[in-house]
């Protein structure tokens, strides 16, 4: 039988997407699954009231508490996660990403953009710090270049075409899962995408036998 193809979408400027990851991957060892990593942009400044400085007190305090949550979190998982002092894009680390799934080698880029980022070791909107990551795996950074050079003929519209899906998905914040036409928000949602895979009878054979044993 066919690996059931799950949908990730996910974004390296979402601390609950790095969160997320690790549990992610688990799934394609413990599950007939594929994963497909899906680039989704949220709008933090209409999300959260502008830019930082322009904040109203609760939604400072909303997100002061929330980066306190993945902190915590992430203590527990051995990550770090600083909270930026900035809104940052993501736009040229997702094209660093595509770049990088094409080749095989999306799993090593998106942990490195995912820890050093977090760890604010990434200047995340640098296409030569970008490009060291994706040739430190092994890629060829030739498409990347490519691009950064011709971005509103090349890396925009594959972009734009992710977003189109994400909406016609009805996703609306990351980490957001879509198994057979189900969406799970959320980093903590996956012990429920676990309970819909089990109830398919998509648990590997040997996984089934660990667990019984």
């Amino acid at each position: 039988m066919a690996d059931l193809p799950i949908k990730l979408y996910f974004a390296y400027t979402s601390p609950f997407t790095y969160l997320a990851m690790g549990a992610a991957y688990e799934l394609e060892s413990a599950y007939q699954v594929k994963l497909r990593f899906i680039p989704y942009g949220v709008n933090i400044r209409q999300v959260y009231g502008g830019e930082i400085a322009e904040r109203d007190e609760r939604n400072r305090r909303k997100l002061r508490y929330l980066y306190q949550d993945a902190r915590r979190l992430a203590a527990e998982r051995g990550l770090i996660i600083r909270p930026p002092k900035k809104i940052f894009s993501a736009r040229l680390a997702f094209y660093g990403g595509m770049c990088a799934d094409d080749q095989g080698l999306f799993r090593p880029y998106a942990d490195r953009v995912f820890e050093r980022f977090w760890k604010r070791e990434l200047e995340i909107e640098d296409p030569v710090a970008l490009a060291a990551i994706l040739a430190e795996v092994g890629a060829d950074t030739g498409k990347f270049l490519s691009y950064v050079a011709n971005e509103a003929t090349e890396a925009k519209p594959r972009l734009k075409a992710c977003f189109a899906e994400a909406e016609k998905d009805e996703v609306f914040g990351v980490p957001t899962f879509v198994v057979d036409g189900e969406l799970f928000w959320g980093y903590d949602r996956v012990n429920w995408v676990m309970s819909k895979l089990d109830r398919m009878g998509l648990r590997r054979r040997s996984q089934s036998a660990y667990q019984a044993g």
